[in-house]
């Protein structure tokens, strides 16, 4: 039986996997049109998986191509000779074992070539393509495969080290530009970072040839497509909630989703004769968002080590206006190239991955804030079981209030609270406010972003119900009007009756108000929750 695909490669006899049929007719039309294709995205997308899956699809539809797949990914520290000895004894042995898997061998005149050619730098390398095409193109012996066009593909390209990269790349620059040399015919470049943010000298790029290839994240369709291989393998079936969920809060990303996948059917026992549905789904992404796999936990130890990664993020969430979408600085740029961002149709940052999204938020965030102990009034002897009805519901009404009272009585010292920008202190305390609750009560939690700049929006579910809160900082009367118009529009398309609107006001004067209206036709519960500015003179002396 197949799984769900998350340590390297995948594999159709062993995993499920998504065809890409569209991705890979593209790819294929570019090779064949000799261009030098580069793809650069984060760990763990599905790039090598997709390269090396579509130059098979390649070859099986013109045997004529002879792929050649090297991985630099240990290369980084040794010495340009010995990277250049060790790129000669890759292609060896990838030659070899493409006239391994066609059945033939090596003809005489090849397999002397291969023996008496050494590579020493980037100028034998020139001469080793030309004369390999030479020999490739001259081979007649209709014994032996018809290879004529050799397809190079470079996975970990950041790996080569920094003393060859600026001249291997000058010199595959100068192959694709020659008139005489036609070896390799085409070349694809996988790595993290791209060729802009290696670190050359200030001239003319060495790679200024490429054709940048953007594999996208799976769509919902592709998404279903991935869960159907496993109903009809198994014959366990998957509400589309749980699908449309899966890809929502993934956005898609491919460890992500498969991640999801791994657990929802071989971690949560989960009879297989029973449908997989949205509390399944509650279970996995909890377990997903709380344990340290490899793809979080290298984004977020990166991002941790500058807190302005927050501030960036916050600020899109939480600004009418936005970040406008700049490469060029290395915050968003790095934000981008781990997919948590995106350039947006007017230009600006969006953010596209919530569950990247909510584990930054969480790794910014402080153990302990201090005021844990302010959550409910002495009187409240039950905390937070005082907030679920007799029926088992959530009375998100009554838990807000307690919020915002909690927010007054601790007053100046929620501006306190350690390693959190005061601006953003309101959306940091509610988050961390609900957690304990929707762990007590068995539900989930999810950030959702999908409709907007300027709020974030928070989506709790529980025994089949969903409970939708909007947050956002005080901009002005006309935009708090325009806001409740703006969460009508969401609850409607999530056909939701009812939501929670939490306005932060940071003003020196601010007018706390709670006030509940019909806004076409859905009921929205409103919070406007003063920030006090100022430590009182009395108390400061």
């Amino acid at each position: 039986m197949r799984s769900f695909g998350t340590q390297g490669i995948v594999y159709p006899d062993k995993n499920y996997v998504v065809p890409r049929t569209e991705e890979t007719t593209n790819f294929i039309g570019r090779v064949k049109e000799g261009k030098y294709i580069v793809l650069f995205a984060p760990r763990q997308t599905g790039k090598t998986t997709f390269f090396r899956m579509a130059l098979d699809a390649l070859t099986i539809g013109d045997p004529t191509y002879l792929p050649i797949q090297l991985d630099f990914q240990t290369m980084r520290n040794v010495s340009t000779a010995t990277f250049y000895e060790q790129l000669h004894y890759m292609i060896c042995k990838q030659i070899n074992s493409a006239f391994n898997i066609s059945g033939s061998l090596l003809s005489e005149s090849l397999t002397q070539f291969l023996e008496n050619t050494t590579l020493t730098d980037h100028l034998s390398m020139v001469r080793f393509f030309d004369g390999l095409g030479d020999i490739l193109n001259c081979d007649t012996d209709e014994s032996k495969p018809d290879f004529k066009r050799v397809v190079l593909l470079i996975d970990e390209f950041n790996g080569i080290p920094q003393t060859a990269v600026s001249d291997f790349l000058y010199s595959l620059r100068q192959i694709y530009l020659s008139t005489d040399i036609q070896c390799p015919h085409s070349v694809g470049i996988v790595g993290v970072k791209s060729i802009a943010q290696l670190d050359y000298d200030r001239s003319i790029s060495p790679f200024n040839i490429q054709d940048e290839f953007r594999l996208p994240n799976f769509t919902v369709e592709q998404v279903q497509e991935l869960f159907s291989q496993y109903t009809d393998e198994v014959g366990q079936t998957i509400d589309n909630e749980v699908i449309q969920l899966i890809h929502k809060q993934t956005a898609g990303q491919p460890f992500l989703v498969n991640r999801i996948g791994q657990i929802l059917t071989e971690e949560l026992d989960v009879p297989k004769a029973e449908t997989l549905t949205l509390s399944h789904f509650e279970k996995a992404h909890t377990h997903l968002i709380e344990e340290k796999n490899t793809n979080i936990s290298h984004l977020t130890t990166n991002i941790r080590k500058d807190r302005s990664y927050e501030t960036i993020l916050m600020k899109i969430l939480t600004s009418d206006e936005g970040v406008r979408f700049n490469l060029h600085n290395e915050h968003i740029n790095e934000l981008a190239t781990y997919g948590v961002i995106k350039k947006g149709d007017d230009s600006m940052c969006e953010i596209v991955n919530p569950i990247y999204l909510y584990c930054i938020i969480q790794a910014f965030k402080p153990a302990i804030n201090g005021l844990e102990s302010d959550y409910f009034a002495d009187e409240n002897i039950d905390g937070y079981r005082s907030y679920l009805t007799s029926s088992g519901q959530v009375n998100l009404t009554g838990l807000l209030d307690n919020f915002r009272d909690f927010v007054a009585r601790s007053g100046y010292k929620i501006l306190q609270v350690p390693e959190t920008p005061q601006e953003y202190v309101g959306q940091h305390l509610l988050l961390t406010y609900l957690e304990p609750y929707v762990q007590l009560i068995g539900g989930g939690m999810y950030i959702e972003v999908q409709t907007g700049r300027g709020k974030m929006d928070l989506l709790i579910t529980h025994n089949q119900q969903k409970y939708i809160i909007e947050i956002k900082i005080w901009r002005g009367e006309n935009r708090y009007q325009a806001g409740k118009k703006q969460l009508a529009a969401y609850l409607k398309s999530e056909n939701a009756s009812e939501g929670y609107y939490v306005v932060f006001d940071h003003r020196l004067e601010p007018k706390p108000k709670k006030e509940k209206e019909t806004v076409d036709g859905v009921a929205i519960q409103c919070y406007v929750i003063p920030v006090i500015q100022n430590q009182p003179s009395s108390l400061s002396d």
